[in-house]
């Protein structure tokens, strides 16, 4: 059933919205996939903080008109999905890759990440990006390194006094 002129309009405006606020984006082909299959995508990616929307082509290079996915236009050919990562930058990449170890049907064509192009090989490079928690984890251990070498560094004097005396003591006792 093709779609009215208010319809598309509609369906520009929604994925124009998520396209400037998204992190990243994955385009991917989708050919061969199964109705069951593509439920499954769809739910994991509710469950990953991803937008993940079939457009048409056409639609789908005014949506991203004016964005910073805008060089993904040229490649928007074929039957392809969106996946747009709201919340982390990598957590469209992650989807895709992880669903299309199981599913070698859904092939990622086009990566952007900060209005750059990337290659579709790149997708593992943008799939190992740290969460925001771990990211923070990673942050805060590298600031607590420092703080912590030093106290180990001052604990260390008294420590080496309390050896030396440990080992005149025994030493006298054996004598």
């Amino acid at each position: 059933m093709a779609l009215s002129l208010e319809e598309k309009r509609a369906v520009v405006s929604e994925v124009a919205e998520i396209a400037a606020a998204a992190h990243s984006a994955v385009a991917a082909e989708y050919r061969g996939l199964t109705v069951g299959e593509m439920t499954e995508l769809r739910a994991r990616a509710r469950d990953g903080g991803v937008y993940l929307r079939v457009v048409k082509n056409t639609l789908a290079k005014r949506a991203v008109e004016g964005t910073e996915f805008e060089c993904m236009q040229d490649g928007l050919t074929g039957p392809l999905l969106l996946a747009f990562s709201q919340e982390e930058p990598g957590a469209a990449a992650r989807l895709v890759k992880d669903f299309s170890k199981e599913h070698d049907r859904l092939v990622p064509r086009l990566v952007s990440f900060g209005g750059k192009m990337l290659a579709a090989a790149d997708l593992d490079r943008l799939a190992k990006m740290p969460t925001r928690d771990q990211a923070i984890s990673l942050l805060m251990a590298v600031m607590k390194a420092p703080t912590e070498k030093f106290v180990r560094t001052l604990n260390e004097v008294p420590g080496k006094l309390v050896r030396t005396v440990a080992a005149i003591r025994d030493q006298k006792q054996s004598a």
